[in-house]
């Protein structure tokens, strides 16, 4: 599992003006790389079984859509992180159309849940994940309210399969870094459900 002890520290002493270069520079390459070796060294045995090779990493994509971030592999068609800046609470409605058109095929248990909460701005199509439905109500849901209330924050979702879940996540992690937060780690840091 990746750490991220060393970027919470980085971004809670910065100064909130500091913070967009310093995201974009250093804290978002970090996670990316994290995410991606924690994913490739998950799925080596797994792709090998499927495909017969050694996974190259050229199945992973990077999409940004309405300024969020979003890492999808294609050989398994499911995301492997979301992440972005807070504006706040987005005004936006719900499509109803678009929702309505995605599957529950994880079974009763799950939501079809947002990677980006639709109150950050987050869409649907590719932000769409199934996800445990006491986890989505619970406390996922308080991390993204945060996130809606503190714009200039970085907020990132990190999604973990298993072997036999090709498709449905076991695990998120999900974060909330804010900077200049120093001693309010209730606003701030990553979650793992």
């Amino acid at each position: 599992m990746p750490s991220y002890a060393d970027l919470e520290f980085i971004v809670s002493t910065t100064a909130p003006e500091d913070a967009p270069e310093l995201f974009q520079l250093t804290v978002v390459p970090a996670l990316v790389e994290r995410w991606l070796d924690d994913y490739d060294a998950r799925l080596q045995g797994l792709f090998r079984q499927r495909h017969g090779r050694s996974r190259s990493g050229g199945g992973v994509v990077h999409a940004t859509i309405e300024g969020f971030s979003y890492l999808f592999d294609l050989d398994f068609d499911r995301l492997i992180a979301a992440w972005g800046v807070s504006l706040g609470r987005n005004a936006n409605p719900r499509d109803p159309g678009r929702m309505a058109g995605h599957p529950q095929s994880a079974g009763p248990l799950y939501h079809r849940g947002h990677a980006i909460a639709h109150s950050l701005g987050g869409g649907a199509d590719i932000n769409i994940v199934p996800q445990w439905a006491r986890h989505n109500i619970g406390g996922f849901r308080s991390l993204e309210i945060a996130a809606v209330d503190t714009p200039g924050a970085l907020y990132f979702t990190y999604w973990i399969y298993g072997v036999r879940q090709l498709q449905t996540p076991i695990r998120v992690e999900q974060g909330l870094l804010v900077a200049d937060e120093g001693a309010r780690p209730s606003r701030t840091g990553v979650r793992r459900f």
